[in-house]
């Protein structure tokens, strides 16, 4: 996350965005990016969410670093990154961290990709159905929706195969139709906006949804809706 706030603001108010959920995953040290999400939200908690970062990389530090960012620092949820582990997500390294939001009914963001058995399946969305059926009380937000056809194919049967897994749309790799393909596929009340800011531009994927051929009432819940019910705001 870059430490030019008003610039995210200003891209935000373009897009009509009225509040992001922000996560830093770019620092070995996960404190130090929980703490520099804490001060976005703290100068600007009209406009943004924090959501916590830990990593399996230092297991005697990720639970004392959740409980600090949940009960100190108020993060809303928890972003998970396995590729900089190379570990998939159903490893036992995750255990600890799994169980302590298992305990607290986290919910749980986590970078998902998939695109054939011999490339990188870390993440799978076929590997979040166990994940479920194992941590019942966890919500499950599939990032990027598995990313290409074949990852989209999968988090949609995750999707079915749970009811606590939602899938959430930013993405380079979709191919056209992908939002009609999920929300059909999954539902309208299981499907978030996402714009992976500042890799991507949320304009563009304001557009991918606002453009789509579903529902008003569908891109309604797909903008906002479903992410105001899923975290308990009252906007």
């Amino acid at each position: 996350m870059s430490d030019d706030i008003y610039r995210y603001l200003r891209i935000m108010d373009s897009a009509g965005v009225d509040v992001a959920c922000i996560n830093h995953i770019f620092f070995g040290d996960a404190a130090r990016g929980n703490d520099l999400v804490a001060r976005a939200v703290a100068e600007h908690p009209d406009r943004f969410i924090g959501v916590a970062f830990v990593t399996p990389h230092y297991p005697e530090e990720a639970v004392r670093e959740l409980e600090r960012a949940f009960d100190k620092l108020g993060m809303a949820y928890l972003k998970l990154y396995p590729n900089y582990v190379e570990r998939p997500i159903d490893d036992p390294a995750y255990g600890p961290i799994l169980e302590w939001c298992e305990e607290r009914r986290v919910l749980v963001m986590c970078h998902t990709y998939y695109e054939s058995e011999y490339d990188n399946t870390l993440t799978a969305p076929r590997r979040f159905i166990g994940l479920s059926e194992r941590y019942p009380n966890i919500r499950w937000q599939l990032a990027h929706a598995g990313n290409g056809p074949p990852g989209q194919a999968q988090a949609v049967e995750a999707a079915r195969a749970s009811p606590n897994i939602y899938l959430e749309t930013c993405t380079s790799l979709a191919d056209d139709g992908s939002i009609e393909f999920l929300v059909e596929g999954a539902g309208a009340d299981r499907v978030l906006f996402g714009s992976d800011m500042p890799l991507m531009d949320p304009r563009h994927h304001v557009g991918r949804i606002v453009t789509a051929d579903i529902p008003e009432d569908a891109k309604r819940k797909v903008l906002g809706l479903n992410a105001i019910k899923l975290l308990g705001l009252e906007r």
